[in-house]
């Protein structure tokens, strides 16, 4: 499964692509390296495909993304304190499923 990071101080932790493809060709040893790879860059490509066509990415058990629109507004330069039109804008909402909230929130 998935390997522990071991804990350094001051040192972000991160599981990258290459993390991911390298245990699932550890699980899966039918498939070739460069067909996962492929595999996982299709799935994201559709993912941000969707996301273009504003339709909301399900993926049961895990997270939810949908696309939003951030309204325009005023802002406030923090520096200046003077007022900027921030024009509208598209955003994304990623929420996660309740099984991974309680798995990251689970205590040790």
């Amino acid at each position: 499964m998935v390997r522990k990071a071991k804990r350094i101080p001051n040192k972000k932790l991160s599981f990258v692509k290459s993390d991911l493809i390298r245990e699932l060709s550890k699980n899966y040893p039918n498939f070739l390296k460069k067909d996962l790879i492929k595999l996982f860059d299709i799935a994201i490509y559709e993912m941000q495909e969707a996301l273009k066509r504003k339709e909301r990415v399900e993926l049961r058990d895990l997270f939810t993304i949908e696309p939003r629109i951030q309204k325009a507004r005023i802002s406030r330069n923090p520096k200046t304190n003077e007022k900027v039109k921030t024009p509208e804008k598209n955003a994304i909402l990623f929420k996660a499923s309740k099984k991974w909230l309680k798995i990251i929130n689970e205590e040790k």
